[in-house]
């Protein structure tokens, strides 16, 4: 699915390079859950956000779905990104000033979706979500376990090919973080959705196929569960 070659972020610091991310190969297959730990600064989330093509490699070949991400220009990376990837954050990143309806509902219009045909998946993932009841509320009016809902359920609105997480329990409590971990579970096993999740937590990172190890912008290590 996606295929990272000799992938290196660095900062430039007078005459020196202070690298993020170097020389990363890493290759995911369609239908894998892939956790990528690290301690903080290791490069996990820049990782993440240059596979989800949110940031751009100083150096290295990045291949998606077949595309050469590292040749396209940016509103063809977008389009990609768009049409196939879905993202969830620890803080939410849901609108404030739309309803819960609202919120899941806007990828469809980036997408130029009809009318008629958003109402009919925004039903549709309320129901599954079990948070039809919530739809007319805004995120503050939420707990936190709830506007996470409502951030995968956004993400997953367009049906994306590969699912990006990051630390996306990070602000719950135990028991809304392993029913958002159970989510995931399901969505791969039964939907078949790619899913890569940053982690802090040996316990999530389970949840996975496979675990990969960063350390100082490298992969240290990586296991098949």
């Amino acid at each position: 699915m996606l295929s990272l070659k000799q992938i290196s972020k660095y900062y430039q610091n007078g005459g020196t390079k202070a690298y993020v991310l170097n020389k990363i190969d890493l290759d995911i297959d369609k239908g894998e859950f892939v956790s990528i730990m690290g301690p903080s600064g290791s490069g996990k989330s820049t990782l993440l956000n240059i596979i989800g093509m949110l940031d751009q490699p100083s150096e290295g070949y990045q291949y998606f779905l077949g595309e050469p991400v590292h040749q396209l220009k940016e509103k063809q990376r977008s389009a990609l990104y768009k049409q196939n990837i879905g993202f969830v954050f620890q803080a939410y990143h849901l609108i404030d000033e739309l309803t819960v309806y609202e919120n899941i509902e806007t990828p469809l219009i980036y997408q130029n979706v009809k009318g008629a045909e958003r109402k009919a998946l925004v039903a549709d993932i309320l129901d599954r979500f079990n948070i039809v009841g919530k739809k007319d509320l805004f995120p503050a009016q939420l707990s936190g376990g709830q506007q996470q809902l409502v951030g995968i359920a956004r993400a997953l609105i367009a049906k994306p090919k590969l699912l990006l997480a990051d630390e996306p329990t990070g602000n719950l409590n135990s028991k809304q973080g392993e029913e958002i971990m159970e989510l995931f579970c399901k969505l791969n096993k039964e939907d078949g959705v790619t899913i890569i999740q940053v982690t802090h937590s040996e316990k999530n990172a389970q949840y996975g196929t496979r675990i990969i190890n960063l350390l100082d912008g490298k992969i240290e290590s990586s296991s098949i569960l």
